[in-house]
């Protein structure tokens, strides 16, 4: 069994999704530290006609405070306010952007409480679209222990994986040693994607996942297969 772990992110871009669809079980990896200001967990990017855009959710973060433990800044109403006129501004001259706007309101209009909720209730809703069955489970309900690799490794070895499957960037960080030790396999995802039907001139990839969706509509599943095979490390 091919399992992938990841942290949540707020409507990610197209290389989520094809992660999660290349697996056979989803980790949602939310019981590890925030971290810094800047990263993709309460954010994302739009494209405008006046370029690249910034959606942030407004969070009570502190580095050391688990993900799915981080408040959303409810009392800051406007946040949605802002992020239904940037969606609007980016894509409402798109063939489906209805579609797009339909997934984000269901979403955002649930109120929840916690950036690892909302998240992941987004992601749910755009797999739905996106046809990915994949199930998807949260790292905290394992109660695992250990740091870095060794954490990674117990999470698997308890929902019986095979074969890891990693985000590039990991590989300057993890005991590939350990994989061979353990038995699993471990795979580096590839994010080579042709390029969708996008508006606001040269194609740009590193956007919401929206995006694609607001463009494609029913076909955007056809762009979300990465062209290139994942790199094996550990058969």
């Amino acid at each position: 069994m091919r399992v992938g772990i990841i942290q949540s992110s707020y409507i990610p871009w197209r290389g989520y999704f094809d992660f999660i669809d290349s697996v056979d079980l989803f980790i949602v990896f939310d019981d590890v530290a925030y971290g810094s200001k800047g990263n993709w967990r309460n954010r994302n990017k739009v494209k405008t006609p006046k370029g690249l855009k910034w959606l942030t959710v407004p969070v009570k973060s502190k580095r050391e405070m688990p993900i799915d433990q981080v408040l959303i800044c409810n009392s800051e109403k406007s946040w949605q306010d802002r992020h239904r006129g940037l969606l609007r501004y980016s894509l409402e001259p798109a063939p489906y952007f209805k579609d797009a706007m339909e997934i984000w309101e269901e979403g955002v209009s649930a109120g929840d409480s916690t950036i690892t909720q909302l998240n992941l209730r987004l992601i749910k809703l755009i797999c739905v679209y996106l046809d990915i069955k994949t199930p998807i489970v949260m790292s905290r309900d394992y109660r695992v222990e250990g740091s870095k690799t060794e954490r990674l490794i117990n999470l698997l070895k308890k929902v019986g994986a095979t074969v890891y499957l990693s985000g590039p960037t990991a590989k300057a960080y993890l005991d590939e040693n350990l994989f061979e030790i353990h038995g699993i396999g471990l795979e580096y995802k590839t994010y080579d994607y042709k390029p969708y039907p996008q508006l606001w001139g040269e194609f740009v990839d590193t956007v919401t996942v929206l995006d694609m969706i607001a463009n494609c509509g029913p076909t955007a599943k056809d762009y979300l297969k990465s062209q290139t095979p994942n790199e094996v490390a550990v058969k």
